[in-house]
């Protein structure tokens, strides 16, 4: 597994890290692993959604049609040679 060290944090944010590490009942390393996991899901939470809301226009536009499956459409062109 990795490793990440991380410089020049100001004493503010050490000792909210320390304050909020104690409140949970985690070592402050722990804490800060969990911070980085929390706003990382989030982010890609947040992607997941954007990307979904951009390919809402498209599944409004092929909303009701029917498709052939890719397997049928194939077979039927082997068959044509």
């Amino acid at each position: 597994m990795a490793q990440l060290l991380v410089r020049n944090v100001s004493e503010d944010v050490v000792q909210a890290l320390k304050a909020r590490a104690a409140a949970h009942g985690r070592s402050v390393e722990a804490e800060h692993r969990a911070l980085l996991e929390q706003t990382l899901a989030a982010d890609r939470r947040a992607q997941v959604e954007a990307w979904l809301k951009a390919g809402e226009p498209l599944r409004e536009r092929l909303k009701g049609r029917v498709f052939t499956p890719s397997e049928i459409l194939i077979r039927e062109s082997r068959e044509e040679r």
